[in-house]
């Protein structure tokens, strides 16, 4: 009997100023996949957590990941999968996308490795899909590859794995919902050339200061002048909490993916732990319930914890 059990870490897409190009892989919070090969052509996807998600697999991430694997790939065998989820569905941390990248990893260390990186992002693109009605990789990617990747295309996939900074991560999850959906649709479909150059000089900043370690570099360039001030709106307190976070020194950060998750990179990790601890305060103080979580940056991806053949 073929099985693997996989250790799945969150992502933070965006990364300020890089729409649905970069993303980076965090340690804190994850979920645990169990992933088995059947020899019928069944895909069973079971939930061990209470957040109701559907459990038919065309209506699942990953169900519908090992769906479209077994149909292209003309597999005879069928998969389950149980899903220990600790990524809040609807946080803005990659949920989605730990479902459909840990079930397409798993499914092809099954099958013999057969595919690429690249090919198994294809196939995880069908659950965000499913989940935003977007196919994009920026979660995806950096939550096999590890780290912070740049997603240079889509169509084809190519992927940029970045350097990987020794920062440290304060996120808050406030209990808001903000579907990924109605967040790209309140979305500005043109912007004014001036907003554009300041988003590519912010982008190309970022990327050098990652590849560099300047610090001081990465700090400037966390700024996004065409999605964050239209999606922060959704957002309650967004920005006492960005400005409070820059007054205790953190580098910069902003919207996690489409939100509600907010995050900020710090140089240490007492000052993600102090800056962790101002975020709850502020939610309490508002009667909003919140999770917060202090990380370091993933640099591995997908961990397997067990694999039997």
């Amino acid at each position: 009997m073929k099985s693997i059990k996989i250790k799945v870490p969150a992502t933070v897409a965006n990364l300020v100023c890089g729409f649905d190009i970069l993303g980076m892989a965090i340690n804190e919070p994850y979920d645990e996949m169990e992933v088995r090969l059947l020899e019928t052509p069944d895909i069973i996807v079971r939930h061990t957590d209470g957040f109701n998600l559907p459990e038919e697999a065309s209506k699942n991430v990953a169900g519908i990941v090992l769906m479209k694997m077994q149909e292209h790939l003309h597999l005879k065998n069928g998969f389950e999968v149980i899903i220990h989820k600790h990524i809040k569905p609807g946080s803005g941390l990659g949920s989605s996308a730990a479902s459909a990248a840990g079930a397409a990893f798993a499914a092809n260390i099954l099958i013999g490795n057969i595919l690429s990186r690249e090919e198994t992002i294809h196939f995880a693109m069908f659950g965000e899909e499913l989940a935003s009605g977007v196919r994009h990789a920026d979660n995806i990617a950096p939550c096999i590859y590890g780290g912070i990747t740049l997603v240079k295309s889509s169509d084809p996939i190519d992927i940029i794995s970045l350097n990987t900074p020794g920062l440290f991560i304060a996120a808050v999850h406030p209990q808001v919902e903000v579907k990924t959906s109605d967040a790209r649709q309140i979305l500005k479909k043109n912007i004014q050339l001036k907003d554009a150059i300041t988003q590519w000089g912010n982008i190309a900043g970022l990327i050098a200061g990652i590849e560099k370690n300047d610090l001081f570099l990465i700090g400037r360039s966390l700024n996004d002048v065409i999605v964050e001030p239209v999606r922060s709106i959704l957002i309650p307190e967004f920005d006492t909490i960005k400005r409070k976070s820059l007054e205790m020194g953190a580098l910069g950060g902003g919207i996690s993916g489409s939100g509600p998750s907010v995050f900020m990179l710090t140089e240490k990790k007492k000052t993600a732990g102090d800056i962790a601890m101002m975020m709850k305060s502020v939610y309490d103080q508002i009667n909003i319930n919140s999770m917060v979580y202090v990380s370091d940056i993933n640099s591995t991806g997908i961990i397997i914890e067990e694999q039997n053949n």
